[in-house]
């Protein structure tokens, strides 16, 4: 899936989900280094707990950050799957 980032130095979230388990994650743009750790980190991660580590953090004077963003979404990813299969898929 594909996310266009809202409000950071990304641009792009690339990332892929296999049942509720976060298979990879590449940013485009942003802070190379900062963001293949955080891709590293996340990885083999469920959805929910990465939503949880990452929702809310900030970046300087801006009101989200390229880990808020990632979980923004995955939360779009999760509305998506509820849409397509219903609550039980996730």
């Amino acid at each position: 899936m594909q996310y266009k980032t809202n409000g950071t130095c990304s641009q792009l979230i690339d990332f892929e989900v296999e049942g509720e388990i976060i298979k990879s994650v590449a940013f485009t743009g942003g802070c190379n280094g900062n963001l293949k750790g955080i891709s590293t980190l996340v990885s083999g991660m469920k959805v929910d707990d990465a939503i949880a580590k990452l929702k809310g953090i900030k970046c300087g004077y801006k009101n989200t950050s390229c880990p808020d963003q990632l979980a923004c979404a995955l939360e779009q990813y999760k509305e998506l799957q509820v849409e397509k299969y219903g609550n039980d898929s996730i």
